[in-house]
């Protein structure tokens, strides 16, 4: 288990404030790419959101605290998911985020294509009672599989609803038939883009949407639930999607009338040409901690 300095830790922060013993919060790398369908390069991802975070303020302004000195963020060295399929691999980060959760830390795992969130999510489930989990997304990701796999990027949440169906999506606007009938039949509670754009869930929607949410909360922030234009840097981008505020606005009420236990953030591909979509992602991650932490 190796620490990363501030040359390439999260927020560029020295080892007084990330090193694993004083740390509450501990990020977790899984650049795992099997099974991406259209662009590639979301194993890049979890490399560059740590780059970008060195651009990040440690203070949140909005907040009025500097989370990382307080908490701690402690960085730990990618996993090396290169030579193991993808159910191997899941059993990998399994593995590993049980191991963090164990020790008592608060978990932050960036991916990576959206298939992994299989794995914490899981480890999550099996410690935290009366658990739901938060999807962002723009794809429901509820096939049953994809292109021969089982554990495509596109049939996450599917899995995961195998073991819990306290899901509730947020920002889908690409579904096909067998996920809308599997969400209804499973429960899974889903708030459309548009029908959200379209105020058919009132002006308080976020409110709504964690009405639906039980005591504990594991967010799983597929960065595509973004509209393209704020994040254009993703395999499979859908026009009409969320946009920063709204998004803040939402999480911020989860941290404060729920509890959130831990999060992924995936389906980052770093492109050239969209050098700021790293970032957002970035201060994506800051931001969900600094709401996870709202009341501790």
């Amino acid at each position: 288990m190796k620490e990363l300095g501030i040359k390439k830790n999260f927020l560029a922060i020295e080892k007084e404030y990330s090193n694993y013993t004083d740390s509450q919060i501990v990020i977790v790398s899984a650049p795992l790419e099997k099974t991406v369908s259209y662009g590639k390069g979301t194993g890049k991802g979890p490399e560059e959101i740590l780059e970008a975070s060195h651009y990040v303020e440690f203070y949140d302004e909005e907040l009025g605290k500097e989370l990382c000195f307080e908490k701690g963020i402690c960085t730990l060295e990618a996993l090396n998911l290169q030579k193991l399929s993808v159910e191997k691999s899941l059993d990998k980060i399994y593995k590993e985020v049980s191991k963090h959760l164990d020790a008592g830390k608060f978990v932050v795992t960036l991916g990576g294509e959206h298939s992994l969130s299989a794995a914490p999510i899981k480890a999550h489930h099996e410690r935290f009672p009366n658990l739901s989990i938060l999807q962002i997304d723009a794809h429901s990701d509820l096939r049953e599989s994809y292109e021969g796999s089982k554990y495509s990027h596109a049939s996450v949440m599917a899995r995961v609803s195998e073991f819990n169906s306290s899901i509730v999506q947020v920002g889908i606007r690409a579904q096909c038939k067998e996920e809308s009938e599997l969400r209804k039949h499973r429960g899974i509670k889903t708030f459309y883009a548009r029908e959200i754009k379209l105020g058919m869930y009132g002006n308080n929607w976020q409110e709504l949407v964690v009405k639906n949410l039980s005591e504990n909360v594991y967010i799983t922030f597929d960065v595509d639930g973004f509209d393209p234009s704020l994040l254009p840097a993703t395999g499979t981008t859908e026009p009409g999607g969320l946009f920063w505020d709204e998004t803040m606005d939402l999480l911020k009420i989860v941290g404060l009338e729920k509890n959130i236990v831990g999060f992924d953030v995936v389906e980052l591909a770093p492109s050239k040409y969209s050098p700021s979509s790293n970032y957002v992602a970035a201060k994506l991650v800051y931001k969900i901690l600094n709401y996870a932490f709202i009341n501790r």
